[in-house]
């Protein structure tokens, strides 16, 4: 399927004090990840929720394999698992310059109707984004 790759250098607030990436940042690298993707598509949350949709994550695994330092520059690589319908899928891999591992992925999202808040269906538009 569709996929997206962005780099981020990896700022010091993002460190803890071992000088490490901290754990809980690379669910922000996920998300710029997945923003991106959208965006390359044609499609951004702004849209989205300015057409009543919401689409917040129900779902996420991360699988840390390697640390990212600070200075470091990752890539981040977003994937569409499969075809949306009231849920919408994406893997990620996130490497480092030599290409090595750091981390995998998965999120789950929910296109979710803003009026009812209730799950709907992914919107047209979007499918119709894919299907070109």
């Amino acid at each position: 399927m569709k996929f997206d790759e962005i780099q981020i250098r990896v700022r010091y607030g993002e460190t803890d004090q071992m000088g490490v990436v901290y754990h809980g940042n690379y669910a922000l690298y996920l998300e710029m990840g997945r923003i991106e993707w959208l965006r390359k598509l044609g499609v951004s949350y702004k849209l989205m929720e300015e057409n009543g949709i919401m689409l917040p994550v129900v779902s996420l695994n991360i699988n840390y394999k390697k640390s990212a330092g600070y200075d470091d520059v990752i890539n981040v690589k977003t994937q569409l698992k499969s075809k949306p319908t009231a849920k919408i899928e994406f893997e990620y891999e996130i490497t480092n310059e030599n290409d090595e591992i750091l981390t995998t992925a998965s999120t789950t999202l929910v296109f979710i109707d803003m009026k009812t808040n209730r799950p709907t269906r992914a919107p047209q538009y979007l499918l119709d984004l894919l299907g070109a």
